[in-house]
């Protein structure tokens, strides 16, 4: 019972040193009916944990696919573990989504996992990669190409999911099992060398072996050292994250004085879903014309003028209302209130300054007046000038981005705008001294909160 004895105070002491359970957790464990799964289900159960079982039927192997599903419903009665099978079109999700089948199948099974976890209040699942499956996700990642995190291999902790077996090797587990007289079921599918893993396990692992014996030790050792360096990595990033980034901006210049500047905008960035290519052109084009867009899945990102400015794309700018009050307080958009009032205008009154604020000629303006976003084409006298002028050109004069000129609001008098908002108003509606009444409007503003990736 040596194999039996070894592989059990392995895990033991991968779950202590990583502080994967508590003793009063309920586990859900993923078993196909391969031998890690079933080695896993079997260890934990020996440890006291309470265990429950799912097993997900993709239907991608026609008979075996079903062989596999009775497999575990015989060995889960056997064991007397509760057993919940999810069975899935994975061809069909897929296509729907045009995704390959390999991430179809990662996604149904953390989605069932997920699920299960909350209907049955279950604390953890447990997966059943172990050493060898890390070193291939290794040489996988290093062959596709990585960053540093992508050469750490796999987590013990993940959010709910956790890896007791990571510290043993395939052949422990496949003794531990011929030991307590334990059959498993083989996927076919692993013989052969039509994909990339395969490839690893069959063919470049065994070639590797016979220059290097143990070089599966030497791998997890690397690993391991990897993993112990990407920490402290991440420390040093943090600290310096906040010399080149604050809010939604990236200041450029800042940014390149910094070491490894280029590694140091991927950090940035790839929390907001923007891949390593886009950085690479991002990084590349850091001193281009102003104005360029470049898009992620749920962020974009604008280069203008020495910086970088994020917004996420569910963050629709709009406005509010339509058609101002004459009096009162109203909230215009997500982060603007328009304080309104209209006061005579003697000798003695005081004219409001800044440019939260627009006080204009009550008789000149017509009414109703409305707000609105600026459109293309727009044009107004700015105050003080003589002569029309498109407002883009004036907030590009006044160095204003495309993300800001998105969010820019105007009041407007009829079809001619009286206010551009925070900046200035229409000279056509300005206090002069014929003015007997005068319409005040005080734009509030909310601090804007900075954009969590």
């Amino acid at each position: 019972m040596a194999q039996v004895n070894r592989l059990y105070a392995k895990v033991l002491a991968t779950i202590g040193e990583h502080s994967l359970f508590v003793p009063e957790d309920k586990v859900l464990v993923g078993v196909s009916g391969g031998a890690d799964s079933v080695a896993l289900l079997m260890l934990l159960q020996e440890a006291g944990l309470h265990c429950e079982a799912v097993h997900c039927n993709f239907h991608l192997r026609k008979e075996e696919s079903n062989r596999d599903e009775m497999f575990v419903r015989d060995l889960c009665r056997k064991l007397s573990v509760r057993l919940h099978v999810s069975d899935f079109d994975t061809v069909g999700y897929a296509r729907s989504r045009g995704i390959s089948i390999e991430m179809a199948a990662r996604d149904l099974r953390y989605d069932c996992f997920e699920r299960l976890l909350a209907d049955w209040r279950l604390d953890k699942v447990a997966v059943a990669h172990h050493r060898n499956d890390n070193v291939e996700t290794m040489l996988l990642n290093l062959i596709r190409g990585t960053g540093l995190k992508g050469l750490t291999g796999m987590d013990y902790v993940n959010g709910h999911v956790v890896r007791p077996l990571l510290d043993a090797s395939r052949e422990e587990v496949e003794a531990y099992l011929a030991e307590k007289g334990q059959d498993f079921v083989t996927d076919s599918t692993n013989l052969e060398t039509d994909t990339v893993r395969n490839k690893i396990r069959l063919e470049l692992l065994p070639m590797m072996q016979g220059i290097n014996p143990g070089v599966f030790d030497t791998l997890q050792d690397t690993l391991q050292h990897l993993s112990d360096a990407y920490l402290l990595y991440k420390v040093a990033v943090e600290g310096l994250k906040g010399k080149a980034m604050s809010g939604a901006r990236i200041d450029t210049d800042a940014l390149k004085k910094l070491p490894a500047p280029r590694t140091l905008l991927f950090e940035l960035l790839s929390g907001y879903g923007f891949n390593g290519a886009q950085v690479a052109e991002i990084y590349g084009r850091l001193d281009g014309e102003p104005g360029k867009i470049y898009e992620s899945s749920e962020w974009r990102l604008l280069r203008d003028r020495g910086c970088l400015w994020l917004r996420r794309k569910s963050e629709l700018y709009r406005c509010l209302c339509n058609v101002l009050p004459l009096d009162g307080f109203v909230q215009v958009a997500p982060d603007i209130d328009f304080s309104i009032s209209r006061m005579h205008c003697t000798e003695d009154f005081d004219i409001p300054r800044g440019p939260d604020t627009a006080c204009l000629d009550l008789d000149k303006l017509e009414y109703p007046l409305t707000v609105r976003l600026l459109q293309d084409g727009d044009r107004f006298v700015p105050f003080g000038m003589q002569g029309e002028k498109l407002v883009s050109d004036y907030l590009t004069d006044r160095k204003k981005n495309l993300f800001e000129k998105e969010r820019q609001l105007v009041v407007c008098s009829g079809g001619a705008i009286a206010w551009l908002v925070g900046e200035r108003p229409d000279d056509r509606f300005r206090i002069d001294g014929h003015t007997t009444r005068v319409l005040v409007i005080q734009c509030q503003r909310h601090r804007a909160g900075t954009p969590n990736p």
